[in-house]
Formats: C-alpha cells, sequence, structure tokens
C-alpha cells in the first residue's frame, strides 16, 4: 500500500488535490474538510517505483516477497492538509484560496502513518522527492493542463525522465 498519493492528472471527486486544483481552474475556493488531518503525502511517481521494484524481486526470487509491503514518504513528508494545501497554492498562484468546509461529513483518521522500514530494509527502497517537490510537480503538471493542454503528454514525460534521474 502506498501513502496518500499526490500528482498530475487525478481527477478523482473527493481527493484534496483534484478537489482544489478543480476549484481553482474555475475560479472558485477550494472547500477542505479536514484541515488538521495529517496525512504521508508522496507523489504518484515514488509509489510506482516501489511497485515496480516489488514486482521486479517477484519476478527473480518469487514467493520470498509475497507478502505485503508499505511505500510511503520519509517524516519530513507526513503534514498537515493545511500545510500541503498551502503550500500548493504557493505554487499554483493566482486564485489559490480555500476555506474549511463546515459541512457534515463521515468521520476521517486524524492521524495517519505508514511504516516503510521493510521496503527500506528488504528492497532497498526510498523515496527521493520531499513533499515540497511533489507539490511543486504536482503544481506544474496542473499548469501545464491549464495552459497547454496539448503539451500535457511532454510534461508528463519530464517528469517522468526527472524522477528517474533523481532516483537514481
Amino acid at each position: 500500500r502506498a501513502g496518500n498519493v499526490i500528482g498530475g492528472g487525478d481527477w478523482a471527486r473527493d481527493r484534496l488535490i483534484p478537489d482544489c486544483v478543480s476549484a481553482w481552474l474555475k475560479g472558485e475556493t477550494a472547500r477542505i474538510r479536514c484541515p488538521e488531518a495529517v496525512r504521508p503525502w508522496q507523489h504518484v511517481l515514488e509509489s510506482l517505483s516501489g511497485y515496480m521494484l516489488l514486482a521486479e524481486r517477484l519476478y527473480e526470487q518469487g514467493d520470498s516477497f509475497a507478502e505485503a509491503w508499505n511505500f510511503g514518504p520519509n517524516e519530513s513528508s507526513v503534514e498537515s492538509v493545511e500545510e500541503v494545501i498551502s503550500e500548493l497554492s504557493r505554487f499554483w498562484g493566482e486564485q489559490a484560496r480555500w476555506e474549511r468546509d463546515s459541512d457534515d461529513h463521515p468521520h476521517e483518521a486524524h492521524y495517519l502513518k505508514l511504516d516503510c522500514s521493510k521496503a527500506r530494509t528488504k528492497l532497498g527502497w526510498a523515496p527521493c522527492w520531499d513533499l515540497t517537490t511533489a507539490l511543486r510537480k504536482t503544481a506544474e503538471w496542473y499548469q501545464t493542463y491549464r495552459k497547454q493542454p496539448g503539451k500535457i503528454r511532454e510534461k508528463t514525460l519530464e517528469q517522468i525522465r526527472e524522477y528517474m534521474k533523481d532516483s537514481k
């Protein structure tokens, strides 16, 4: 399993980044359910790199790796929803406003964290992008989508190449 995954191309409803981006693209104020909630945030390429490394080990060594695995961020990327949205807002720039959504919502855990020590020790996997980088890359992807939608494939491939370079 992975931490709270962020990155460009996610348009699912009731997810923090897509909900904010969707509101901001319409010039609206994003409504945030639980700004004090703390989550283990990571870029989608981080979790994918862990899954691919695990797949490689399963292919090469079989059942000895067939068990539950967690792929999550470093401690420094475990932050509150409010901190994440504040930083994403800075990267987004104009019209990036948010407010607390005071409507009734189903209960959510206040603090989530993953123990990824097994992936680090047994697979040698570790994340390479910190939260600031993940948020900057996420904002860049959505800004490209907004301003130059015909270049979104190029932006996606650019970010994959950057991740591959940074992860070595």
